[in-house]
């Protein structure tokens, strides 16, 4: 049963396929994770499953995230995610997730944090042509005008302005899993993933087959 994995975002490679074509990939260390919770609708009001992943130091773990954890075996777990199930099968407490659940051709969805790059302006966080760049010229990367002073007097909300620009999750949807290596617990998926080496990733199976889009925005 593939419900999902977290893992870390390892870099990015070349993948050979079968008529010797170089095709971008993204290692993906993923779990192995372990059942936290299970969710039920009569205890809960929905079903749903719990995992954790990652080690941390016991001193960061405050102590009702202690209490929460050792009920299923773990003490020392970093990150928690939820998936929604329609039943839980045969899933049980503090049972491990690894990468086996999963296989290659299998499309996914896979979300993480986009890379920080902090207090951008208008030319690179919204891709706005320049002024000239002439003698005289005041107006090299300015806005320009921003709205009428009189009527409203005032800027629209969401007026695509200068301002800090990455460090939101988005998903990139409809990604083919090429290889699924159970000894070192990697996925080595097509194309590109949100985020940089060491970062965060859900990965979970897709909810649209077939999507290639990505959805949300680093700005």
């Amino acid at each position: 049963m593939s419900i999902g994995i977290l893992g870390k975002k390892l870099g990015m490679s070349q993948f050979f396929d079968e008529k010797g074509r170089a095709v971008p990939v993204t290692l993906i260390e993923a779990g192995p994770c372990r059942i936290t919770q299970l969710k039920t609708s009569d205890t809960d009001g929905y079903s749903a499953v719990q995992i954790g992943f990652g080690e941390t130091r016991e001193k960061l773990l405050n102590k009702p995230f202690k209490g929460h954890l050792a009920k299923s075996g773990d003490s020392l777990l970093r990150y928690l995610r939820e998936y929604r199930v329609e039943n839980l099968g045969d899933l049980e407490l503090g049972s491990p997730i690894t990468v086996g659940s999963f296989e290659a051709g299998q499309k996914v969805d896979v979300s993480g944090d986009t890379m920080g790059r902090g207090f951008a302006g208008y030319q690179k966080r919204h891709g706005f042509s320049r002024g000239p760049m002439s003698h005289g010229s005041k107006n090299h990367r300015q806005p320009g005008s921003t709205g009428a002073g009189t009527t409203p007097g005032r800027i629209y909300p969401g007026k695509r302005m200068a301002g800090r620009y990455g460090g939101k999750q988005i998903t990139t949807r409809g990604l083919t899993i090429l290889k699924v290596d159970s000894e070192r617990n990697l996925l080595v998926v097509k194309g590109s993933v949100p985020g940089k080496p060491g970062g965060l990733l859900n990965i979970r199976p897709a909810n649209r087959v077939g999507a290639k889009a990505s959805q949300g925005g680093g700005k």
